[in-house]
């Protein structure tokens, strides 16, 4: 009878921890999600600081200035192309617009630890962008110059939400996980399947798009990519 009991028990412990584990990830993922609902704050606050009012911001961009102020107010998403074109332009890095108050500049945070290294699924910070694209971080540091992400396109999903390509300066590396990803550089085309590859010059305009009927999901990895004003959209 006191062996049953003690097992009762410890069944009820293990299922306890479970819960509040999963309790303890629900509210970890819900903060993440609150903090990165004010990136718009963060571009406003960012391009206060430069001294650029939002009409110029724009005319820089080929934007609209309603454009930026929905984005900004967070009425609006970016799309992958607008967002690239607004960190650049500002001089910024997307890891100080996705972390927000978390971000430290490089060469400012003490060494990571084989175990800060990690990132759980569930502890990656994401934004969501217009034209069905998601980003989530795969590194917990704050390299300048440097984005390591997971990419999901939806169906339908693109980097543009036209036929327009986008540039930058760095140099990008991709894998397919899984779905068909579509990567139009200057007038070539390339669809990629899973397990397929490719690297590029990221100032040669390019488009990113899903015209597949299910969703993609990939490993992206960009360096080198600074404030030198090569972003301003292409005719496709």
């Amino acid at each position: 009878m006191f062996i049953l009991v003690s097992e009762s028990n410890s069944v009820l412990e293990e299922v306890m921890l479970s819960a509040a584990v999963q309790v303890g990830e629900v509210r970890m993922q819900t903060d993440l999600n609150e903090k990165l609902d004010r990136i718009g704050d963060r571009l406003r606050v960012e391009r206060t600081k430069a001294g650029i009012s939002q009409r110029e911001l724009a005319r820089r961009l080929g934007l609209s200035p309603s454009l930026i102020s929905q984005i900004e107010s967070g009425l609006s998403k970016p799309s992958v192309g607008t967002l690239y074109a607004i960190v650049t332009e500002l001089g910024l890095s997307l890891d100080r617009i996705i972390r927000g108050d978390q971000f430290e500049q490089p060469g400012t945070a003490p060494p990571a630890t084989s175990i800060e290294s990690v990132v759980r699924p569930h502890q990656r910070k994401a934004i969501d962008l217009d034209s069905g694209v998601r980003w989530e971080e795969l590194s917990t540091t704050d390299e300048d110059g440097v984005d390591f992400l997971e990419a999901i396109y939806e169906v339908g999903g693109a980097s543009t939400p036209d036929a327009t390509l986008m540039r930058h300066h760095g140099r990008e590396y991709g894998y397919i996980v899984s779905g068909t990803l579509s990567v139009q550089i200057g007038f070539v085309r390339y669809d990629l399947a899973p397990g397929d590859s490719i690297a590029f010059d990221s100032t040669e305009p390019h488009r990113l798009f899903n015209d597949g009927d299910v969703p993609v999901r990939a490993i992206w990895f960009v360096e080198g990519r600074g404030s030198d004003h090569r972003n301003d959209p292409l005719p496709g």
